[in-house]
């Protein structure tokens, strides 16, 4: 159908458009119009991608000049794979009603690992495996050898892309990352570097997060994007933890133990390099001397290593002296590798700032501030140098290499934290650096400065005047609308006592109590019996998952429940999770029925969808609060406090709600999906439940403050 949005000629591939899609139409033209940012909340489920979509390809139609190029980050790659699939079925609806092609062309892109069509590299499993296979491939040294020597290995494909690949550009249309894959074979181009070349002239670009919120990536990848671009952050509502991600880096003994091996290899190909001529370092020497952005100008396979902060300072000036020669840099890297080794060797928790712990570097071993800030630019440099192939096993040297420009470029927004043991094994010594972003607003700060409008949106956003506070931007339009129902469709209940008059409770304190564990078992038995289909159980954490499960099992209740549906359960293993997954959906569609066991917080809770009969009902086995007692947090948590005037228990409630409501939320994924949502936990004031209002996040808001303040 086509609308009218205040002036605007939009096509919408449906026939029909719920009233909540309208009025995101009309705020999110508001924001577009003013050039400006804005945070807009609407319901999984009601075609948000579909809305996003129309309105803002039908508004770079209407004006290019004003719009450029629209820039869709997601989460995942099977999210990224729905907003292509949506993006392909407007094409179509322009071509059916306007009788041609449009002239859109729009991608997906992601890793090299995800769009590798090399028959040995795309064997390799990670994704750093990937990369330094590709890069012993396609480097600039290992061309020039093969023209020297033919038995020298190369990559046909990037061969080929690099002969015709820059000239002959994907033609209109719209691709995942299967269609580049397959017109990557029927041209015999690489289609991650034709993926990569081709984001600068696409109207629609589709990627991760990471690819403008992580500096090391968005620099290779995102630079030549124009400042004309409306960047739209799908699923949203974990953004600032994101940026924090991006920031952060956690260094082990183990870590620095594989780094001290990489110095000595370092030192080893720098023997080899003297004994066979020095002319490849004295031309290093040379550049440095004339200063990075010059060394800078390298073929694009040659990156494999970006600068984590992106200071344009340090870019105009030349390398400081005493990391100017490889040999004085291998050693000054060993002489930080061993303070930090130093550092570990701790029996208590130490807080300190990035400025203090860059003076006590300087007290102790000498290093002064300015060479830390260019290590990474002089390791990338000498890697290229000496024409390391394997780069891939040089990742906890380039780890170390970050942090080193990093702690040296930052004083405010940081902590380091130096623990003696491992949260997760607290009776074991093994001491821990964490280096921990506080502000999420750094990592975004270039984005919203950058591009004329960003677009913050998901299901479960509320309250949304917290992320603007958080990531520090003032938005031109702040909007959430709620689902309109033509039935009801949503069953929210609140149980606070078992069938034996005992509190359910997930406090810390009541998580060892064999009774309330019996209850949530006795609850689960009950739903088993009555549910059709499949039900989605959530807990706290894995520790509280399998101790329940374990407690279960001792009980006699696993049986019970399994008289009913099979059990599946998550766990940490990513593989053994899809597997899970996998059986479940078999379980719930040849009718015999499936309960899962999940974690709010992990992988089930984030990025899997329970249409219809895959989840019929829903259980939150206790709020899902952070763990309060991480130094981290409390480093976050004061923070905030300080800088923002958030207070504590405000940031805490407004977490645990956005991670509740996305785990709730899995199960009922449309206007024609319905289900039970279940909260187990022990709330005050019980009487004022007849006067709440059905919607779910209400509901739930209600829920944990009251449960927050018994």
């Amino acid at each position: 159908m086509k609308l009218n949005i205040d002036g605007l000629l939009v096509y919408f591939p449906y026939e029909y458009i719920y009233p909540e899609q309208y009025s995101y139409m009309v705020e999110l033209k508001k924001t577009l119009d003013a050039k400006g940012h804005g945070v807009l909340e609407m319901p999984s489920g009601t075609g948000k991608t579909t809305t996003l979509l129309s309105l803002i390809v039908a508004y770079h139609l209407e004006h290019p000049d004003d719009v450029g190029k629209l820039v869709y980050c997601s989460r995942t790659v099977p999210e990224i794979e729905k907003v292509v699939e949506e993006m392909r079925l407007l094409y179509d609806y322009y071509e059916k009603e306007t009788g041609k092609c449009p002239p859109i062309l729009a991608l997906a892109l992601s890793a090299r690992k995800n769009l590798c069509i090399h028959p040995e590299v795309k064997k390799a499993r990670y994704g750093k495996e990937v990369d330094g296979r590709c890069h012993g491939l396609t480097a600039t040294h290992v061309r020039m050898k093969r023209q020297k020597d033919d038995s020298t290995p190369t990559c046909t494909f990037f061969e080929e892309f690099e002969r015709v690949g820059r000239e002959s550009c994907l033609p209109s249309g719209v691709y995942n990352l299967d269609d580049l894959r397959s017109y990557g074979r029927a041209k015999g181009l690489c289609p991650y570097f034709l993926a990569r070349y081709t984001i600068t002239h696409a109207n629609v670009v589709v990627y991760s997060y990471h690819y403008l919120l992580d500096p090391k990536i968005a620099d290779l990848v995102s630079k030549q994007i124009a400042k004309n671009t409306v960047v739209v952050f799908d699923e949203a509502h974990n953004i600032d933890n994101v940026c924090i991600e991006s920031m952060s880096i956690t260094i082990s003994r183990r870590l620095l133990d594989r780094t001290t091996t990489n110095i000595e290899a370092l030192k080893g190909h720098l023997s080899k390099c003297r004994a066979t001529g020095e002319e490849k370092l004295r031309n290093e020497y040379q550049r440095l001397v004339e200063g990075l952005r010059e060394a800078n100008i390298q073929r694009e396979s040659d990156i494999i290593l970006a600068n984590p902060v992106l200071p344009e300072e340090i870019l105009q000036e030349a390398v400081p002296g005493i990391i100017r020669k490889a040999e004085h840099f291998v050693a000054f890297m060993r002489r930080f590798v061993e303070y930090l080794k130093m550092r570990l060797r701790v029996h208590h928790t130490v807080s300190e700032s990035p400025l203090a712990f860059v003076y006590d570097c300087n007290e102790v071993t000498c290093i002064e501030r300015k060479p830390l800030r260019f290590c990474s630019e002089r390791l990338r440099s000498l890697l290229r140098s000496l024409e390391m192939t394997n780069t891939a096993d040089f990742s906890p040297l380039m780890l170390i290499a970050n942090f080193a420009t990093l702690v040296s470029t930052y004083n405010k927004g940081f902590v380091i934290l130096i623990e003696p043991f491992d949260d997760r094994t607290p009776t074991i010594i093994n001491p821990i650096m964490h280096f921990s972003c506080m502000d999420a607003s750094i990592a975004i700060k270039p984005v919203f400065s950058r591009f004329q409008s960003v677009i913050i949106t998901s299901g479960t956003l509320s309250p949304l005047d917290m992320y603007p506070r958080i990531l520090d931007f003032q938005p031109v339009t702040m909007a959430s609308f709620t689902m309109t129902l033509a039935r009801p469709c949503l069953c929210p209940l609140i149980l606070t006592r078992g069938n034996d008059q005992v509190t359910m409770s997930s406090r810390f304190e009541s998580r060892e109590d064999v009774a309330v564990i019996r209850n949530y078992g006795n609850l689960l038995v009950e739903m088993s019996k009555i549910v059709p289909d499949g039900i989605v159980c959530f807990f706290v954490s894995y520790t509280y998952l399998e101790n329940v499960v374990a407690s279960w099992y001792d009980q006699g209740i696993l049986e019970n429940i399994q008289r009913n549906k099979l059990i599946f359960i998550e766990t940490q293993d990513s593989d053994e999770t899809s597997m899970a997954l996998d059986k479940y959906h078999e379980a719930c569609n040849n009718g015999r029925g499936a309960v899962l066991l999940a974690v709010a917080r992990g992988k089930v809770s984030e990025g899997v969808d329970f249409t219809h009969h895959l989840g019929r009902a829903v259980i939150m086995f206790g709020i899902p609060y952070v763990y309060t007692q991480s130094r981290t947090l409390k480093s976050r948590l004061e923070y905030l406090r300080e800088n923002y005037q958030i207070r504590d228990s405000d940031f805490l409630t407004f977490d645990a709600m956005r991670h509740a409501a996305q785990c709730v939320g899995r199960v009922v994924r449309g206007k024609t999906d319905y289900g039970v949502m279940i909260f187990a936990d022990k709330v005050s004031n019980l009487h004022c439940f007849g006067h709440i209002h059905f919607r779910v996040l209400i509901i739930l808001s209600w829920w944990l403050l009251h449960t927050r303040d018994s």
